[in-house]
Order: C-alpha cells, then sequence, then structure tokens
C-alpha cells in the first residue's frame, strides 16, 4: 500500500518532462525514448525536467504513422493487461517495460506511460479473466461507454463485481515495472468519468508505489469537478490538445487565468505539453515540422506556463531542438516562478495581459503584449503592488531594468512578453 500523501509529495513542484505525442504519436520506438531520455539527462536534467513519458499505444505493434486504426490489436497478457509491442521495444521481450524503465532511472529520471481508461475490446472479445476477482473481462464491460476518439478500450462498468480489481492488477504492473507517472486519457472528455477517476486512484494508492496521476485532456473542463480532481489526481489537463498555432496560445489566456488562483502543491492544473522544437515527425496532427510558433512566441508560451504554474512537458523530439528553444528551457530564475504562490492575472485590456505572482523575498511580474506589432508600454509600479523596488531584474535578458518617475518603459514584441523581478 501506499498513501495519497506519498503522491502528492511525489508532485510538490509542477512535474516538469518529455513526453513522446507531439513528435511521435502513437508509433514511438525504443531507441527514441532513450534519445529523448539521454538528451534530458545531459541537457536538461540540471533545471528541472526529470521525467520521461510513452503516451498513446506503446501495446500495438502496427499504430500506423498519423491516425489509429480502426480496429485495435494490442499485446495482452492472460488478464488482459497491456503489454509493450516487442518489436517497437525489443527491450520487453519479457513482456514488461522494467528493463527501459531500469534504463531511465540509470539516467537519474522517472518514467511514465500513457493509458487509455476502460478495458482493451480484444480483452474483451476473448473474454479473459480478470486478476484478483472471479470475473471475466466482458462481465466488467461497459460498452455503451467507449471512447469517441480512440478505438482501443470499452469502458468499465464500476458497479459489476471485480470491476475494481482490473485497474488494481493494470497499475500493480505498472508497479512492478518502475513506472513513477501514469496519465490517464479519456476521462476529462465531456462528460468527466468521475467514477473512472476514483477507481485509477484506489489502485494506485493499492500498488505501494507513489506514482503521479496526470489526467486528460480536460475540452471544457468545470470547476465544479476542482475537489475531485484535486483528491484523485496530482494533475489534469485544462485544455483539449494545444498545438503550435498563435491563436491556440491566444486561447489559453483565459483559461491559465481562471485555473491559476487554483493551483497548490500535489494537485496542478496542466495547460498541456509545449508543442516547441521538432515536432510531427510521425505525429497524428501536422507534417514532420519545427514548432510554427515564432522564438517570441514560444517564450511568451514559457512565461505564461510557467507564471501559472503548469506542469512543463515538452512535446519535441529533444536532440533536434534548436538551441534558441533549448535556451528558453534552462533559464533558472524563469522555472523557479514553478515553485512561486499566489499568480493571478492583474489586468487585461485589449492585447495587454500583466501577470504578477509571489517570490518570497520578491515578486514577479509579467507583461504581455498579445498585438500584432510590438509595443511601447509605461508600466507604472504601483499598478503592480511595488512602488519603490530596490531593483527590476528581466529574468530572460538577466539585465536590469530602468526605473524613472516610479515606472519602467518596456518594448514589448509581438506576441511577446516582458518578465521581471522586482526587487
Amino acid at each position: 500500500m501506499t498513501s495519497t500523501s506519498a503522491r502528492k509529495h511525489a508532485a510538490q513542484r509542477p512535474p516538469m518532462g518529455w513526453n513522446s505525442w507531439d513528435c511521435f504519436g502513437g508509433s514511438v520506438t525504443e531507441d527514441q525514448v532513450i534519445a529523448n531520455a539521454e538528451f534530458m539527462a545531459a541537457e536538461l536534467k540540471p533545471y528541472g525536467w526529470d521525467t520521461i513519458v510513452v503516451d498513446i499505444q506503446w501495446y500495438e505493434p502496427n499504430p500506423g504513422a498519423h491516425g489509429y486504426n480502426p480496429v485495435a490489436d494490442p499485446v495482452l497478457d492472460a488478464w488482459g493487461r497491456q503489454l509493450p509491442a516487442p518489436n517497437r521495444f525489443p527491450s520487453a521481450s519479457d513482456g514488461s517495460f522494467k528493463a527501459l524503465a531500469d534504463r531511465v532511472h540509470a539516467l537519474g529520471l522517472r518514467f511514465g506511460v500513457h493509458m487509455m481508461r476502460g478495458i482493451p475490446k480484444k480483452a474483451v472479445e476473448l473474454d479473459l479473466p480478470v486478476l484478483g476477482a472471479d470475473t471475466t473481462a466482458s462481465r466488467i464491460a461497459d460498452r455503451g461507454n467507449a471512447c469517441t476518439w480512440n478505438p482501443d478500450n470499452f469502458g468499465i462498468d464500476h458497479a459489476a463485481p471485480g470491476a475494481q480489481a482490473y485497474y488494481d492488477s493494470q497499475v500493480a504492473q505498472f508497479a512492478d515495472w518502475g513506472v513513477d507517472f501514469v496519465k490517464l486519457d479519456d476521462v476529462l472528455h465531456p462528460p468527466t468519468q468521475s467514477a473512472d477517476i476514483a477507481a485509477y486512484s484506489r489502485a494506485i494508492d493499492r500498488c505501494g508505489r507513489p506514482i503521479v496521476l496526470s489526467l486528460s485532456p480536460g475540452k471544457a473542463l468545470s470547476f465544479a469537478h476542482l475537489d475531485e480532481l484535486r483528491r484523485h489526481s496530482e494533475m489534469w489537463r485544462i485544455s483539449d490538445d494545444l498545438w503550435d498555432d498563435w491563436s491556440a496560445l491566444l486561447e489559453m489566456f483565459q483559461r491559465a487565468a481562471r485555473w491559476a488562483p487554483h493551483q497548490v502543491p500535489g494537485a496542478w492544473g496542466d495547460a498541456d505539453m509545449l508543442p516547441l522544437g521538432r515536432i510531427g515527425i510521425s505525429a497524428h496532427v501536422g507534417e514532420d515540422r519545427l514548432s510554427r510558433l515564432t522564438l517570441e512566441e514560444q517564450r511568451t508560451m514559457l512565461t505564461l506556463w510557467c507564471m501559472m504554474r503548469s506542469p512543463l512537458m515538452f512535446g519535441g523530439h529533444l536532440p533536434d531542438t534548436p538551441a534558441d528553444t533549448l535556451e528558453l528551457l534552462r533559464n533558472p530564475e524563469v522555472l523557479a516562478l514553478l515553485s512561486s504562490r499566489s499568480s493571478r492575472e492583474i489586468v487585461r485590456d485589449h492585447s495587454l495581459v500583466v501577470w504578477t505572482a509571489d517570490l518570497g523575498d520578491a515578486q514577479a511580474c509579467a507583461v504581455f503584449w498579445l498585438g500584432d506589432e510590438p509595443a511601447d508600454l509605461d508600466v507604472h509600479l504601483a499598478d503592480l503592488g511595488e512602488a519603490r523596488p530596490d531593483r527590476v531584474r528581466d529574468l530572460w535578458s538577466g539585465t536590469d531594468i530602468q526605473v524613472e518617475d516610479a515606472r519602467v518603459r518596456l518594448r514589448v514584441p509581438a506576441h511577446g512578453t516582458r518578465l521581471f523581478r522586482l526587487g
């Protein structure tokens, strides 16, 4: 047994890592996972990046390069639990991710996997037994509650005897493999699947390992579920999938402003993966490309995510990350905002958005300009609650900003930001 408090302790700070979805979709291979893990350990771990997540359909031998096959054919064990496809993950020829998890752990990193809610349709068709219960897959399946966009699973009827045992057995196997993080999908796509979330949380608490639980996606997510999200998970998405488009980033500002006041250690609203660097290699959206966000838009994204204290999951193939994007990920003063308090939006006026956060011994302020042309702005420090700071420091450039008449004058790029520390 483990406790929920141990899971919360593992996510006291918003988790930071890499996820295979944006670059490799459902077809990531072991070599690609290892390449990203080794790069993270060498280049990003000193800055807090420490989690490697294998996203969807790692159990499919032939998942398709840019979309889902209409009929899933996962590798399963005798109990209907998904196993890594050995043609894509050669070290899993024994039916286990343990060798890959051990390799990731040896780099000083944590290992995570993606899971769809429910039970594999193949297990139901074969009517496989459920480990730890006197029942079978067909008896606990809820065929009327399958995912609408992925073919892998049926839902689970949690009122059926033995239903909890299926998730218990699945998560126990993950604990044996050394999994540290599970991204559970199709539980926040309306309607919110409250029974699945609670059942999966129970399974983690029973598995003996403090696995961090991430919930996804987050389309039209209501605050009515906030208490259960905090109780049962360590992070949950506040949006549907986010891609490298300025209009999508622009829309995230209103979500971030609503959720930021509710962020607490161990329970984080998640603004989604960072679609930066080289993405779309074999993904489900778009062609092989470098992120279409400009460098200023990328800086805006990182600033907003850090100010709202969102988890940071990089979506690009790390070894191919451009140097200027990589530098955005290695700024300790910016990343320190993830440990700030009381972050909030204090101004929204046409194209101007201003956020502040408490750093303990100082205050952080982010000035965003959402307009399509650069702007020269006067920011009055009294409007930030800091009329006479000892020092104003630009956190992206590392230089001091001159204060004149209790104000700072800023040149802000189009779709850009200026981030500074007061005091």
